[in-house]
């Protein structure tokens, strides 16, 4: 997914668009270079914010690696949205056809739909128009009230700004949780659940804050998590107290301390392992524990 093309169409959200852009681009800031292209059928295209957008009519050559975005619009009812040429459609039908992926946010749902992408398909939208977008598309199967959606490389997403948790669901897909965490936290959002899914792991479902000298800690345990990295260590390197530490960590992680963070990071991954065919002591040993009763117990107390 080296390239990022949006398909923009009149009356289209800024934040539709805005939201997944900022995350790809900030990616690229921490060096995962994503090229982004914005494409139209025709060279100036109005938003529903009023401001007008100078966009590319041809088509970049994509790959199956590549992802094709569609913002959604402004509009009372998907019937009521703006024309989509065939040409358009075909390209989104081709693109997937050839093995890549293709996305909407909010209403961007209705330009997959109209292309058959749909079709036997888990699917969302907002939720204001989740009930049309059945109507029109009975094969698709409308997922409600849940911020994106994933089934075989056709990605869609909920309200306006849950582009940004797409976004963020795509990042940590293809470059693991850690970098969508660090994306999300130079962004100052929150890396939140999907609500019908399991979130991607402990290192998104606890940056939900804005402590940064819990984020510098959670850095640190994100990456040498199967290294002994004792209290004492970790608050000096972070240059605060012991007690300091623990209670801001406690406080924004909902009652987590250090070592049970590192504990559940610890279980994420041999869980990982063990599902791929490692046996316990194996997954035990890699993941940083000397004792595989350990793993065990905290299998069990997770049960």
């Amino acid at each position: 997914m080296n390239q990022i093309a949006f398909l923009l169409v009149p009356g289209l959200h800024l934040l539709d668009l805005a939201g997944p852009a900022q995350v790809f681009s900030t990616a690229s800031d921490f060096g995962h270079p994503y090229t982004l292209s914005y494409v139209a059928e025709q060279p100036l295209i109005p938003t529903a914010q009023g401001l007008p957008l100078a966009v590319r009519i041809d088509w970049p050559e994509l790959g199956p690696e590549d992802l094709i975005v569609v913002p959604g619009w402004r509009a009372l009812t998907l019937v009521d949205g703006p024309a989509i040429s065939e040409a358009s459609l075909q390209a989104l039908r081709d693109h997937h056809a050839r093995g890549g992926t293709v996305a909407s946010v909010c209403a961007g749902a209705e330009a997959l739909g109209r292309a058959g992408l749909l079709d036997g398909r888990r699917c969302t939208t907002h939720h204001g128009v989740q009930d049309e977008l059945a109507r029109r598309y009975p094969r698709a199967v409308v997922v409600r009230d849940v911020l994106h959606t994933a089934d075989d490389r056709v990605i869609t997403s909920a309200g306006i700004a849950s582009g940004i948790d797409l976004a963020l669901h795509l990042i940590a897909t293809r470059h693991g949780p850690a970098v969508a965490a660090q994306v999300a936290r130079d962004m100052v959002v929150y890396a939140r659940r999907n609500g019908d899914e399991p979130q991607v792991g402990a290192m998104l479902r606890y940056r939900s804050h804005l402590d940064d000298t819990v984020h510098r800690a959670q850095d640190l345990l994100d990456a040498r998590f199967d290294q002994p990295l004792p209290l004492p260590d970790l608050a000096a390197a972070i240059g605060v107290s012991e007690r300091t530490l623990t209670r801001r960590f406690t406080r924004a992680t909902d009652g987590l301390t250090p070592l049970r963070y590192q504990q559940t990071l610890r279980l994420e991954r041999a869980e990982h392992l063990i599902s791929h065919g490692a046996t316990v002591d194996a997954a035990a040993r890699a993941v940083g524990f000397e004792d595989p009763r350990m793993l065990r117990r905290l299998r069990a107390r997770e049960t």
